[in-house]
């Protein structure tokens, strides 16, 4: 499934409603957090916060070949106060200049992204595809910090599966090993096809009458999104076949 613009400018605001009363009872700012073990929670509110900021700058300035240099120096500067209820007034104020950004934008205008166009849109629309994913899985961390830990929703995940292989896995660039294919399967319904070659890595939607692929990844669209952000071990899911090219991929660094 694919989400409508205004969807997705709605899931940015509940996932960080959300992160925010996580972080509201929080003990305290320096507990560390486990699936980003470098981070106290502070570090990760300053790090969204920071991202919607940087975002919204980018959004704002249009095309662009490069990052803007107004984004660049909000990115440098970016320093989140460390009183609970003032940070937490800035990270609201950040995700609203964020979404504020978006909407005066809308889905198709052009901006600056770190992925190619061979990947997913370089518009606004696609940067808010990605902050939904960015949102959620970064309140997971928070939830797993300091529970109640709640299932990603349906229609983030859903959706993320699809946006994390067109714009995190999709690449030109040559799969340096013998050519593979990867099938991803939720237990909700839909699957995925990445397939592996001398003409890079591309995700397609899998239709019912194929091949047997070298592997096949199974589990609840959610776990697979959290299994792709290296949240949870690829060992938690169903893995049927070549298991050793999850690897392989996780390692490859193309050069586009």
């Amino acid at each position: 499934m694919t989400l409508e613009f205004s969807d997705l400018r709605r899931l940015i605001d509940e996932r960080s409603t959300a992160f925010r009363a996580a972080i509201a009872s929080a003990p305290s700012l320096d507990v560390r957090v486990p699936t980003c073990p470098e981070w106290t929670l502070f570090d990760l509110v300053q790090h969204l916060g920071g991202g919607d900021r940087f975002w919204a700058a980018v959004v704002e300035a249009g095309p662009a070949d490069a990052p803007p240099a107004e984004a660049v120096a909000l990115r440098a500067a970016v320093a989140a106060p460390r009183e609970r209820e003032a940070l937490l007034a800035w990270l609201a104020e950040s995700t609203r200049l964020l979404l504020s950004a978006l909407e005066e934008a809308g889905p198709d205008r052009g901006c600056w992204t770190w992925w190619r166009a061979s990947r997913s849109p370089q518009t606004a629309g696609g940067v808010a595809r990605h902050r939904v994913q960015e949102t959620a899985v970064h309140t997971y961390d928070v939830q797993v910090t300091l529970g109640p830990l709640r299932p990603l929703p349906d229609e983030v995940t859903l959706d993320g599966v699809d946006e994390f292989l067109s714009t995190c896995i999709a690449t030109p660039a040559a799969w340096p090993h013998k050519p593979a294919t990867i099938d991803f399967h939720a237990t909700e319904g839909p699957s995925w096809r990445l397939t592996l070659d001398a003409d890079g890595a591309r995700a397609t939607r899998l239709s019912a009458d194929v091949e047997t692929p070298d592997l096949s990844v199974t589990g609840t669209a959610g776990e697979l999104i959290l299994c792709f952000y290296d949240r949870i071990p690829a060992a938690s899911l169903r893995l049927d076949g070549d298991a050793g090219l999850l690897d392989l991929l996780r390692a490859w660094e193309p050069e586009e």
